[in-house]
């Protein structure tokens, strides 16, 4: 029998709503290769909700400190005043994973990102990226 996912929500106060978390996290999980999601908020690190169970991390943590890798990336564009139309994503590369982090660029929900484990061997990044902006709508 396998075993259900992991989801935890925490109640956010800028109009997103809890439901509108919960089926960004659940489509998220139905992407080939989704081993985990969160959605975050780099401002005040917190974690709004989480769903899955990658072997070995606790989701909520790593998630939480990839705000220290979406603030290090947004100082660095800004002290060589590289200014994009928007950062897309940041990916990290592990031996059996890819961590995708992926900033909400909607104006309501500036400050929010998407944080994606993905098992690297079952994972085609192009339909990810390109799945992650239809659900970035949801939110």
């Amino acid at each position: 029998m396998q075993r259900r996912p992991e989801h935890k929500l925490v109640p956010h106060d800028e109009g997103m709503t809890v439901s509108a978390i919960t089926i960004a996290m659940r489509r998220t999980m139905r992407i080939e290769g989704a081993l985990g999601v969160a959605v975050v908020d780099y401002v005040s690190r917190m974690t709004l909700g989480t769903l899955g169970e990658p072997d070995g991390l606790d989701l909520a943590k790593a998630a939480s400190g990839g705000t220290d890798v979406v603030r290090a990336k947004l100082s660095a564009m800004g002290l060589i005043g590289y200014a994009p139309a928007r950062l897309e994503d940041i990916l990290i590369t592990l031996d059996t994973e890819y961590h995708l982090i992926r900033p909400l660029t909607r104006r309501t929900h500036e400050g929010l990102f998407l944080y994606v484990v993905l098992d690297r061997d079952r994972t085609d990044l192009p339909s990810v990226r390109k799945e992650l902006r239809q659900i970035e709508r949801i939110l």
